[in-house]
C-alpha cells in the first residue's frame, strides 16, 4: 500500500508533515493517514522514522524550520514518546523557534506506543483521526494519550479543517 511519503504534498495548500520517533509511531501517524478522506491525501506527509525523541526535535531543527518558513501553510506533527517524562512537551517546544510554535504540535503515547492496548497502532491511528474529526476524546481519553488534551485542542483548532473536514 502507498503511504503519503509516495505523494507529493501541495505546498501551496495548507499541509501537515509528521515526524515520528519509531516505527510505532509511524504506524499510528499511518492509521491517521489512512482514515482522512482521499482528497486530502496529497494535504499530508509522514517523514523517515527519526530514531529517539532528541533525533525528533533536532530532525525538524535542521529540516523542517526552513521549510515552514518559506511555507507559512505548513504545520509539523512531532510524534514522541513521553517515556513518562511530565517535561516532555516543555522540553522539545523550547528549541523550537518563537514564530513557528503555533504551528507544531508535540504529541504522543505518555510512556511508548507499545504500551497502548487499543488494537493494532493502525488502528488506534484511525481512531484518533475519527476522534478530532467528530470532535470527541473515545481514544484520546486513554489514560497514555490524555496528557495531550491541550496539543489535541489546538490541533482540532487549526489542523481539522485542513485534514478531517469533507
Amino acid at each position: 500500500m502507498a503511504t503519503s511519503n509516495d505523494m507529493g504534498v501541495n505546498k501551496a495548500l495548507p499541509h501537515v508533515h509528521v515526524l515520528p520517533e519509531d516505527d510505532a509511531n509511524r504506524q499510528l501517524a499511518l492509521g491517521f493517514f489512512l482514515e482522512i478522506s482521499p482528497q486530502r491525501s496529497s494535504q499530508i506527509k509522514i517523514l523517515p522514522v527519526a530514531g529517539g525523541w532528541t533525533k525528533v526535535r533536532d530532525s525538524f531543527l535542521a529540516n523542517e524550520v526552513g521549510g515552514m518558513e518559506m511555507w507559512p501553510q505548513r504545520h509539523v506533527f512531532l510524534l514522541v514518546n513521553f517515556d513518562k517524562s511530565p517535561t516532555r512537551l516543555a522540553d522539545v517546544m523550547k528549541e523550537i523557534p518563537a514564530h513557528l510554535r503555533a504551528r507544531v504540535y508535540v504529541l504522543g503515547v505518555w510512556s511508548e506506543p507499545e504500551d497502548l492496548k487499543l488494537g493494532s497502532k493502525e488502528k488506534t491511528g484511525k481512531a484518533m483521526a475519527r476522534d478530532c474529526r467528530e470532535e470527541t476524546a473515545t481514544t484520546w481519553d486513554d489514560p497514555l494519550l490524555r496528557h495531550n488534551a491541550d496539543e489535541l485542542a489546538r490541533l482540532r483548532l487549526r489542523v481539522r479543517p485542513i485534514l478531517l473536514q469533507p
